[in-house]
């Protein structure tokens, strides 16, 4: 039996398959794992979990999919499925909507809704962007040659999720992959692996043919390694940890399959003196504890211009202290709800007792939530930070921001650049010159100018250096899955 019950507190109950995906079914397997509502760390349901041999029946499930089906589907084809799904994902935005905010930790009113409407957004874009998926260009070299470039799917490719942003994270990999002409199959994380599995039964009713999607739910020393080791899987892309993708990097390299890893990150936002003050703090503070702080691009080291530091830090602390609310994910007016585990709570935690080790100033926060049960933290600021501080190099990924002063222009790009991370960075200034060597200089695969981050499904997102590898998203997303291949013709059969 792969059914489970799931009550919300709003009051509504589902059903759900807990069961590994493959080939258009749900399958028991031989363990379980219960997976937590982080806001009472009490159980939701528990979901069966694969192993090396789901692995491999998925992926023998994808190829024969890929080969005998989907390669041969048209662009118009794939594209009227990928819009179908997107437009059932709407019909069930509330179901989704309830699942991520319970597994995630996300507010549903004010987090968890908009990554959904989002995620069905990306499935439309590459719906469109599917018509022309694998379109060439002719290229003129001699006038007895006819050249071209042809565009090709790779064929079976695999999707290792992210516990913060579940679905979302799907939509970015699954989207694109199925638009360019490819089968695949995704490892969610352990810690979210509800709206994954909602997505599969979403896909049945799409009519998606069997083996297109796979979904192996199970631990990444097991599944994980699997994948991105498995010689049939032709291509992995990977979000999380930087630590976990050198891994898979790794192991993706015994038989040189392609990757996309997007990483770690600790982002930079640098606040000149005259930027619009109030509108600062305000991106200021959405950039780093939107999410509860666990968002790769977070704004997690500011630096602010030495004139206004004092000024600066001051605004911040008020206005975190009075519009940031936190609470269980269904409550009314809540826009901070808890970290995703304990163990994600408790590293934070470390992180900001190591800060004040190292002589940072603890303006706010720091501690749990009182009164309440789940894996609640106070947004935290610490300031004074010093460069070498643990808490300005490391990714603490939760509600902590470090802020720092700075004199010149070159001071700010320094620092900035500073970090083995490249992922994002934040400039807040009026002078259209500065931000524009700013721009130029400062290591990141985004710049944002006068507002903190909102990724738009049309726009390339990844990472320089530790970050990342390739980029998700935009028609950059769809290339990502696709190969070129050049062709040679001599029209006159002459040596």
């Amino acid at each position: 039996m792969t059914i489970a019950h799931i009550k919300v507190p709003n009051g509504k109950q589902y059903q759900l398959e807990t069961g590994i995906f493959i080939n258009n079914e749900f399958l028991a397997t031989e363990s379980q794992l219960a997976v937590e509502d982080p806001g009472t760390g009490t159980e939701i349901c528990a979901v069966h979990l694969g192993d090396e041999r789901h692995v491999e029946q998925a992926v023998k499930s994808a190829r024969k999919c890929f080969t005998e089906v989907w390669r041969s589907k048209s662009g118009r084809e794939r594209s009227d499925l990928l819009l179908k799904i997107s437009q059932l994902m709407l019909e069930h935005s509330d179901q989704l909507a309830d699942l991520e905010a319970l597994e995630s930790g996300k507010p549903k009113a004010t987090n968890a809704i908009f990554d959904v409407l989002h995620s069905a957004d990306v499935f439309r874009y590459y719906s469109a962007l599917a018509m022309t998926a694998e379109d060439g260009k002719t290229v003129e070299t001699e006038r007895s040659k006819f050249t071209y470039t042809v565009t090709e799917p790779y064929g079976v490719c695999a999707a290792i999720m992210a516990w913060n942003f579940p679905c979302s994270t799907f939509a970015w990999k699954v989207a694109p992959c199925l638009a360019a002409g490819n089968a695949i199959v995704v490892k969610p994380s352990e810690n979210t692996p509800l709206c994954a599995l909602y997505m599969c039964e979403l896909f049945l009713k799409a009519g998606a043919p069997a083996g297109l999607l796979n979904v192996v739910c199970g631990l990444g020393a097991k599944v994980g390694s699997a994948i991105a080791s498995h010689p049939g899987i032709d291509k992995v892309t990977f979000t999380g940890s930087t630590v976990v993708g050198k891994t898979i990097q790794k192991l993706a390299a015994e038989n040189l399959k392609a990757c996309t890893l997007e990483c770690g990150g600790k982002s930079p936002l640098v606040v000149y003196d005259d930027a619009d003050l109030e509108q600062a703090v305000k991106w200021a503070a959405f950039g780093i504890f939107f999410n509860k702080g666990e968002i790769c691009t977070a704004s997690s080291r500011i630096y602010v211009q030495a004139g206004i530091y004092d000024e600066f830090l001051d605004r911040l602390k008020k206005h975190v202290e009075e519009n940031f609310v936190q609470g269980p994910q269904f409550a009314e007016g809540v826009n901070v709800g808890p970290q995703v585990s304990k163990v994600q709570q408790d590293k934070i935690l470390d992180y900001v007792k190591i800060g004040v080790a190292e002589g940072a100033k603890l303006v706010c926060g720091g501690n749990k939530v009182p009164d309440l049960a789940g894996y609640f933290l106070q947004p935290t600021i610490l300031a004074d930070c010093s460069q070498s501080m643990r808490v300005v190099q490391e990714e603490i990924f939760g509600p902590v921001v470090t802020v720092s002063k700075f004199n010149t222009d070159e001071e700010a790009i320094e620092l900035s650049n500073d970090s083995s991370y490249g992922l994002a960075a934040y400039l807040f200034t009026q002078d259209i010159n500065r931000s524009q060597k700013y721009i130029r200089e400062v290591q990141s695969g985004q710049v944002f100018v006068n507002y903190t981050f909102a990724a738009d499904y049309r726009m390339p997102f990844g990472g320089y250096k530790m970050s990342g590898i390739g980029r998700e998203l935009g028609e950059a997303g769809l290339a990502a899955f696709s190969q070129t291949k050049a062709v040679h013709i001599n029209l006159s059969s002459k040596l």
